[in-house]
C-alpha cells in the first residue's frame, strides 16, 4: 500500500468531498453576486469630460497625473485613491498603463478600482492597453484612443503611441487641435515617454521609450511651435520631470506596479495647478508600500474574480471540473462497484435461443460512413447466428431496405453543409409502433444522442435492457454543434457519454482504449470488448481487372505506387494534414506515387482547392464517394493505405485496407494505437509531418519491408471477420439479459423458438 493510498482514509475522501460541494455552492453565489452588483459599461470617458467640464466654471483648475496603476487594488485603490480624495484635485488623469493586460477583465476590474474616485477621471492608451483586443476593449469601455476636450482655460489632447500605423493621422488631427486660438494652457498625454529620462531605473529600458523617432520629433515641433505646457508620459516605474524648447516632459511611473521605493522610482503622483497665466507642476511622494505577502494574495484574488466574473467559459470550465471531482469522490467513497464479469450468473435461459434485437441509430445506410457499415455488417452476422434484427434508422432519398427489416423515422437535412447527416423526428409514432410490434428482447443503441435517447425511453417501458455501442469520440464533433468548442469538449460531450452509458445496461467498445476512456470519465457500466468486425473473404477476393481499369481510369503510371485512404471529407478527419504530408514526401522521395482518398463530405471544395493552390493535382485526387464493391477494388489497387484522423474509436477502414494486404501509415490516437502494431503491420507516428513522411517513404521505396507488412496486416485483420464479431456480441447480449433480469428480480423461462 503506498503512502498516499494509506493518507486516503474514507474520512478524509468525504471531508474532500464536502468541500468540494462547499466550493461549487461559493463558487456560484460569487458569480451570481458579480453578475447583479457588477454591471457592464460602455464609452466612460463622455460621462467624465462632461462631469470635469461642468465642475470648471472658472479659469483655474487642478488636476492630478498618474501612470502605471496596473490594477493594483492594494496600493492604488486602497492607499493612493483616499490620498487623491482627501487631496481634492478637480480630476484625475492616467498616463497610460492603467490596466495590467488588455483582456476584458483587466477593465472591469480598473472600472470597479476607479469607482472609488470622488472626481472625475480620463485615462491615456498606454503599452499595457494596446495588447491583445486592448484597442476593441478600451474603445468599446472608455472611447477612442485619440481625443481632446477643453475645460476652463485649458486644452487637454491624448494620443496613443502603440498603434504606428495611426501617427501620420494623428499628427495631422494635433494640428488641427493646436489651432484653437482660446486656451492659454496646453497639455498633452501620451503613454511613451518621448526622450531620454534624467534619470534610469535599473528595471526600464529603452525598449520602454517611443521608438519612432521621426514621429517624436514632429510632436515635439508641434509642442514647441504651439506652446505646450506639458507632456505627460508613463511607462516607465520612476518619476522625471525636464524641459525642452520651453515644453516640460514628466514621466510618472508610481501608481502602482514594480515600484523600487528609493530615490529614483518611488509611489507617488503628479499633482498640477493651473491659474489664468500660470502653472505649477508638483509631485506628492508617497511613502508607502505593500509587503511581497499580500501582492501575492491580490494577484491571486484578482485572478479568481477575473476567473469567474468575465471569463464565462472559465467559469463553466472550472465548475464543470469541480461538479466532475465532487462525482468522482462521491463514487470512491459511496458506490459499490465490480468491474469484473458476473461468473455466476445463469445464462441459459437466452443462450441457446434465437434473440430479437432492436437496434437503433442515428445513421444508416445508404448513408456512408464506419458507424452505417459497422450495424450492417452485425446485423448479417447476427442474422446468420439465427438471431432477429430490427433496425430503427433515420429515412433517406434513396433508401433501398429490400431483404432488411427496417422501421425508417421521418428525418430531414442534418447540419452538415451537403445533407448526408440526416436528422430524425425523435417524436415518430413510427419509432414506438415498430418496437412493440417487434417486441424485443434488447435494444441495442448506437449513439448517445437524439434517437438515442428515444430508445432508451421505450426500453424502461418495454422492460428490457439496453446496450450502448460507443463508436465515435464525440469531443472531436465539436466544429458541427454551434457552440463553443471548449465548452462542448470539456464539458457538455464528456458529460453525455458518461451520463448515457451509465443508463445502459451494458456497454460494448472496440478497443481496450476506449474501454480506458470511457472508466476515467467515469463510466460504471458494465464494458465489454469486441474488435468490429469486418468483411474479411470479400477484400482477399482477387480482382485483376477491376484494378486494371481502376490504374487506368486514373493515370496510374506502372511504376507509380498507390497510396490509398478512406475517409469521411470532414474536419475531424484530419485531411489537411495527410495533404501536407503528401506535399512534403514527394519532395524527399524519388519514388512516383499517387495518393487516392476515397470519401465524400462537406469539406471537398476546400480541400480540393488546397489541392490545387500547393500544386498536387498530379499527386492526389479526391475520388469522392464510391459503392462498397469498388472500395475493395481500391484497396487491391494501394501499396499502403494512409491515415490521419485522431476521431476513431478502431478505425474500421484500417482493417479493411490491411485484409487487402495493405500496411498502414496512420497518426497513432486511441482507436489506431489498437489496431496497427508499429513495425509490424505498419507504422504509426505523432501528428509529425517529418515522423510521418519518413515512416511513408520507407514503405514505398523498400518492397521487402512492404511485402512483410502486408502478411502481417492480413493476419491482424484475420482475427476481427464478421462471424467471430457477431458471435462475441451475441455472448454480450446474454451477459446483459441475464444481469438485467436478476437485478430486476424477474427470472423467466423462455419458450424455445
Amino acid at each position: 500500500m503506498t503512502r498516499l493510498t494509506r493518507w486516503l482514509t474514507p474520512r478524509r475522501l468525504k471531508l474532500a468531498f464536502y468541500l468540494t460541494l462547499a466550493a461549487i455552492v461559493l463558487l456560484i453565489g460569487y458569480r451570481l453576486y458579480l453578475s447583479i452588483y457588477e454591471q457592464g459599461y460602455h464609452a466612460a470617458h463622455a460621462e467624465q469630460i462632461d462631469r470635469i467640464q461642468s465642475k470648471i466654471d472658472g479659469e483655474g483648475l487642478s488636476f492630478a497625473v498618474v501612470g502605471n496603476i496596473n490594477n493594483s487594488v492594494g496600493l492604488f485603490e486602497r492607499k493612493m485613491i483616499p490620498m487623491l480624495n482627501q487631496a481634492g484635485p478637480d480630476f484625475v488623469v492616467s498616463a497610460g498603463n492603467a490596466v495590467s493586460g488588455a483582456g476584458e477583465d483587466k477593465y472591469r476590474a480598473l472600472h470597479r478600482t476607479l469607482s472609488h474616485l470622488e472626481m472625475p477621471y480620463v485615462l491615456t492608451a498606454g503599452e499595457k492597453e494596446g495588447g491583445a483586443f486592448g484597442s476593441f476593449n478600451f474603445y468599446e469601455h472608455f472611447g477612442p484612443f485619440f481625443h481632446g476636450f477643453r475645460a476652463g482655460n485649458s486644452q487637454f489632447l491624448f494620443l496613443d503611441s502603440t498603434n504606428p500605423n495611426t501617427y501620420p493621422f494623428q499628427v495631422h488631427w494635433l494640428e488641427q487641435q493646436l489651432r484653437d486660438p482660446f486656451p492659454k494652457h496646453r497639455f498633452v498625454f501620451i503613454g511613451h515617454p518621448m526622450f531620454q529620462t534624467t534619470h534610469t531605473s535599473p528595471i526600464d529600458s529603452d525598449s520602454q521609450y517611443l521608438a519612432d523617432t521621426e514621429f517624436r520629433d514632429r510632436l515635439h515641433e508641434l509642442f514647441r511651435k504651439q506652446g505646450v505646457d506639458a507632456v505627460f508620459s508613463s511607462n516607465l516605474h520612476l518619476f522625471d520631470r525636464q524641459e525642452r524648447d520651453g515644453v516640460n516632459y514628466v514621466v510618472t511611473g508610481g501608481a502602482g506596479g514594480l515600484v523600487l521605493n528609493d530615490d529614483i522610482s518611488f509611489y507617488h503622483y503628479v499633482d498640477v495647478q493651473v491659474t489664468d497665466d500660470q502653472v505649477t507642476i508638483g509631485v506628492e511622494r508617497l511613502d508607502i508600500g505593500q509587503h511581497q505577502f499580500f501582492k501575492t494574495l491580490e494577484s491571486l484574488w484578482f485572478f479568481i474574480h477575473s476567473l469567474f466574473y468575465v471569463g464565462h467559459l472559465n467559469f463553466l470550465l472550472v465548475l464543470g471540473l469541480l461538479i466532475l471531482l465532487a462525482i468522482k469522490l462521491y463514487s470512491t467513497i459511496f458506490v459499490e462497484r465490480d468491474y469484473y464479469r458476473n461468473y455466476d450468473l445463469d445464462t441459459s435461459p437466452w443462450r441457446d435461443r434465437s434473440l430479437s434485437i432492436a437496434m437503433v441509430t442515428n445513421n444508416y445506410l445508404p448513408f456512408i460512413g464506419g458507424v452505417p457499415i459497422s450495424i450492417d455488417r452485425l446485423r448479417r452476422g447476427l442474422e446468420q447466428l439465427a438471431h432477429r434484427v430490427l433496425i430503427v434508422a433515420p429515412s433517406y432519398p434513396d433508401q433501398d431496405d429490400q431483404g432488411t427489416d427496417v422501421v425508417r423515422v421521418p428525418s430531414c437535412r442534418g447540419i452538415d453543409k451537403q445533407g448526408e447527416f440526416r436528422l430524425a423526428n425523435p417524436l415518430s409514432p413510427a419509432i414506438r409502433h415498430g418496437l412493440r410490434s417487434f417486441a424485443p428482447d434488447l435494444i441495442h443503441i448506437h449513439h448517445p444522442f437524439w434517437l438515442g435517447w428515444v430508445a432508451q425511453w421505450h426500453a424502461r417501458r418495454l422492460k428490457v435492457p439496453t446496450v450502448f455501442t460507443y463508436h465515435t469520440r464525440l469531443e472531436h464533433y465539436a466544429h458541427f454543434v454551434p457552440l463553443p468548442g471548449p465548452l462542448f469538449r470539456n464539458l457538455i460531450a464528456h458529460t453525455a457519454i458518461r451520463r448515457f452509458a451509465n443508463r445502459c445496461d451494458g456497454v460494448i467498445v472496440p478497443t481496450a482504449s476506449a474501454e480506458e476512456y470511457l472508466r476515467v470519465i467515469g463510466v460504471i457500466s458494465p464494458i465489454y470488448i469486441h474488435p468490429t468486425g469486418i468483411d474479411f473473404d470479400r477484400f482477399r477476393q482477387p480482382a485483376p481487372k477491376a484494378v486494371a481499369r481502376l490504374r487506368e481510369e486514373h493515370g496510374i503510371a506502372d511504376d507509380e505506387r498507390v497510396l490509398v485512404s478512406v475517409s469521411r471529407l470532414s474536419k475531424e478527419k484530419n485531411i489537411d494534414f495527410l495533404i501536407s504530408a503528401i506535399d512534403e514526401l514527394r519532395r524527399t522521395s524519388e519514388q512516383p506515387f499517387r495518393c487516392l482518398i476515397i470519401g465524400e463530405g462537406d469539406e471537398h471544395e476546400r480541400l480540393q482547392m488546397r489541392i490545387e493552390s500547393l500544386g498536387l493535382e498530379r499527386v492526389v485526387t479526391l475520388v469522392g464517394a464510391v459503392s462498397p464493391e469498388a472500395i475493395a477494388h481500391y484497396y487491391q489497387l494501394g501499396d499502403l493505405f494512409i491515415f490521419a484522423s485522431k476521431s476513431e474509436t478502431q478505425g474500421m477502414v484500417i482493417l479493411e485496407a490491411m485484409a487487402a494486404g495493405l500496411p498502414v501509415v496512420a497518426v497513432r490516437s486511441s482507436g489506431i494505437d489498437d489496431v496497427v502494431k508499429h513495425e509490424s503491420n505498419g507504422f504509426k507516428t505523432a501528428e509529425n509531418i517529418p515522423l510521418w513522411v519518413e515512416a511513408a517513404r520507407h514503405l514505398i521505396e523498400d518492397d521487402e519491408l512492404r511485402a512483410a507488412m502486408s502478411e502481417q496486416a492480413v493476419t491482424t485483420a484475420r482475427r476481427h471477420a464478421i462471424d467471430r464479431f457477431a458471435s462475441n456480441v451475441s455472448g454480450t447480449y446474454v451477459q446483459v439479459l441475464a444481469l438485467y433480469h436478476r437485478q430486476a428480480n424477474d427470472n423467466p423461462t423462455p419458450s424455445s423458438d
